[in-house]
């Protein structure tokens, strides 16, 4: 026991019965995916998840997510079912599996195919985010070294997304990028997993400015638990994390935030996955520190088994459970409808 608030039993209980009844989407995980996780998801009660893997992969690397999620899927069919739709959460959360919604942190595997947005999503790929820290045909991400908004050819992709039932994620884009971004979509758009900058003043962390941006024209803000974002680092809580909501709904109220969790649990640091992450288009110069760094998730909310403890701490602070229901899943579910059926 570590002492905090949220571990006392009667509240931790009383969470517990709440979340069997609650709808929780994670705007965005990547881990290590195996059994061992699936296992986790079910026993943290996680109804879906944007399960995004891809980084800087091309046309190839991007059907080759598609092909190893379908043979995950398959070979552990008691404890997933693929999500296309929103009536796919529904029926994950009555079957009790939790549901696979393929993610991108790119666009790099449509290279220059508009038309493969529509395939894709055909596939099961639900979100995808426009850039990835760095300069792609569509705009900059939040690393690159000028950032020249988004490109003529990105007004396109975004177009396309809209009219295939694509959600655009900004979380990796630069702010001007962004900022262009939600201005040119017709559709709402989302910032999956990310940290206020107004409590943390780091790059990867976005302004209040862009998120409520984001908030204005009907998009969800997901928080993330990524220790670097958090002003205590390491020594972070599940608390700290609970401040950074706060702050954001304080910010754009609560119909507009939700959870991005960004566990990307089991991937060795160091080791191939993470200096794939670390390095501009998996090979090039070395954008950040990540992938040799220690980097722990907030106490309390360290692996996803721990899910619950997000709800504890909500009950602590006397969220109700109107505004909690809406915080684990139900913003997600209105923004994913509304999107989906392009």
């Amino acid at each position: 026991m570590s002492g905090l608030a949220h571990e006392d039993p009667a509240i931790l209980a009383q969470a517990r019965e709440l979340q069997a009844r609650a709808v929780v989407f994670d705007g965005l995980s990547t881990c290590n995916w195996s059994r061992g996780i699936f296992e986790e998801m079910q026993a943290g009660g996680v109804t879906a998840v944007n399960a995004a893997s891809v980084l800087w992969e091309d046309l190839r690397g991007g059907l080759d997510n598609i092909l190893a999620w379908r043979r995950m899927i398959e070979e552990n069919a008691d404890l997933l079912r693929p999500v296309k739709t929103v009536a796919d959460i529904a029926a994950a959360k009555a079957e009790g599996r939790t549901g696979i919604s393929i993610g991108w942190q790119n666009t790099s595997p449509i290279e220059d195919r508009l038309q493969d947005i529509g395939l894709f999503k055909d596939l099961g790929v639900g979100i995808m985010q426009l850039t990835y820290n760095t300069q792609n045909y569509a705009g900059a991400g939040y690393l690159e070294r000028h950032d020249s908004g988004l490109t003529g050819f990105g007004r396109e992709v975004v177009a396309e997304m809209n009219r295939a039932g694509v959600l655009c994620d900004l979380s990796h884009v630069g702010e001007r990028t962004a900022f262009d971004t939600i201005a040119h979509s017709a559709q709402p758009v989302c910032i999956s997993h990310v940290l206020p900058r107004a409590l943390h003043d780091v790059a990867r962390n976005k302004s209040d400015a862009l998120l409520a941006a984001c908030a204005d024209r009907g998009g969800i803000i997901g928080i993330s638990l990524f220790a670097p974002g958090l002003a205590r680092g390491n020594d972070a809580t599940v608390e700290d994390y609970l401040d950074a909501m706060a702050h954001v709904i304080a910010l754009v109220g609560e119909d507009h935030v939700g959870l991005g969790c960004d566990f990307s649990l089991d991937h060795p640091r160091p080791g191939p996955y993470q200096i794939y992450a670390s390095r501009d288009k998996g090979t090039a110069r070395e954008l950040t520190e990540f992938a040799h760094a220690t980097i722990s998730k907030p106490l309390g909310i360290r692996r996803i088994h721990e899910m619950p403890h997000i709800t504890a701490a909500m009950l602590r602070r006397g969220w109700g459970e109107a505004t909690i229901l809406k915080l684990l899943g139900q913003n997600w579910l209105r923004l994913l409808r509304q999107v989906w059926g392009g």
